[in-house]
């Protein structure tokens, strides 16, 4: 089993995480998703109209002497994941208003720049019963960097397609768990704070890469570690509780992983950057030979300084491809093709054989 400083990847490990964190090695992990205590200071139980107790956070996890022993405690921890962080890697931290401002503080403190705030909206929260103040529909996540000037992974493109070709906002309706995805132990909730799968998928799959290290040191009921480890990531993950351990190890008994060839991230592959006179000057194309449309409903010529001409319209061929279908910009790489014995062939094919051979 690999190793991480002393600790095994891939393994839950019980224990405090910051005692924990100190274990890792400096600049060793891509990505960190925390969830880290909230602070909720609730008073009292609540219960639903009907009298019926809520199963609400009242954990001995979540509580703190004060605001000072909760801001000393997040400093410490949040300290050590920046140490332990790759100047390349993401911090997300998620929370309410109870504790997500004072967070963002300390970050800040410490820092980290802070790429986006990621609000999560639930579609079915749970109902304010007493009835004094706005239902609580929604959560936040911070997206942080160590630095400003850090090189982060960010898959923008996969993101964007993940979102039917729309750019993906910082709002995102996903509902809390339930049904099947909701662990329970003797027919309760195993963990009160389990977060649902596909909100750890995105930020996954969004700010880090295949076989990267994802570390979680509020690992509860294992839903990093579990979606790391679909999506072919290593994880390691840290949790005080025992019984959050053991329920965690027995959902990542379950977990299949997603096949290495279904992992890649064809639609974030860049076109290389090849100015068309590069094809001519390495006799891809000639001077004076025609370009045609798809259909061959349109032909320019190839002029010596690389532009074209199509019914005495001269530019680029991006230029003269939008004129001709009466736009402002046209990609004239896939609106172009040459004729090879009686057969099209898209000079964006022939711009990908001039990268192959000369920008390797």
């Amino acid at each position: 089993m690999s190793k991480l400083g002393t600790l095994d990847i891939n393994t839950i490990h019980i224990g405090d995480c910051i005692s924990l964190l100190k274990k890792i090695p400096d600049s060793s992990v891509d990505l960190i998703f925390a969830d880290p205590p909230y602070f909720l200071q609730l008073g009292g139980e609540l219960t639903r109209p009907d009298q019926s107790k809520v199963n609400a956070v009242n954990d001995e996890w979540d509580k703190f002497d004060d605001y000072s022993a909760y801001d000393k405690f997040s400093k410490s921890w949040i300290k050590e994941c920046k140490r332990v962080l790759k100047d390349t890697g993401s911090l997300w931290i998620i929370g309410t208003y109870h504790n997500i401002f004072r967070i963002g503080v300390t970050l800040q403190d410490l820092g980290f720049w802070i790429l986006n705030d990621i609000v999560w909206i639930k579609n079915n929260p749970m109902p304010n019963f007493k009835g004094t103040r706005f239902n609580n529909a929604h959560e936040t996540m911070i997206w942080a960097t160590k630095s400003e000037k850090s090189k982060f992974t960010f898959h923008y493109h996969s993101m964007k397609a993940m979102n039917d070709d729309v750019q993906m906002r910082s709002d995102w309706n996903i509902p809390i768990c339930q049904g099947d995805e909701r662990i329970k132990v003797d027919g309760q909730k195993a963990h009160s704070t389990q977060k649902p799968e596909e909100l750890l998928y995105r930020i996954i799959i969004s700010t880090s890469n295949v076989n990267d290290i994802v570390l979680d040191p509020f690992s509860g009921s294992g839903t990093t570690a579990a979606v790391a480890k679909r999506l072919g990531r290593n994880f390691i993950a840290f949790e005080r509780e025992k019984k959050y351990v053991d329920v965690a190890n027995k959902r990542l008994e379950k977990i299949n992983e997603i096949e290495q060839n279904l992992l890649t991230y064809k639609v974030e592959v860049k076109k290389p950057k090849v100015p068309f006179i590069n094809l001519i000057d390495k006799k891809y194309v000639s001077v004076g030979e025609t370009l045609y449309s798809k259909d061959r409903k349109f032909k320019a010529v190839i002029n010596a300084d690389s532009t074209i001409e199509c019914n005495d319209f001269v530019g680029s061929i991006h230029k003269v491809s939008a004129h001709l279908l009466n736009k402002e910009t046209n990609n004239g790489w896939s609106f172009w093709y040459v004729d090879d014995n009686k057969k099209l062939i898209s000079i964006d094919e022939l711009r990908e054989l001039y990268a192959k051979k000369y920008l390797k």
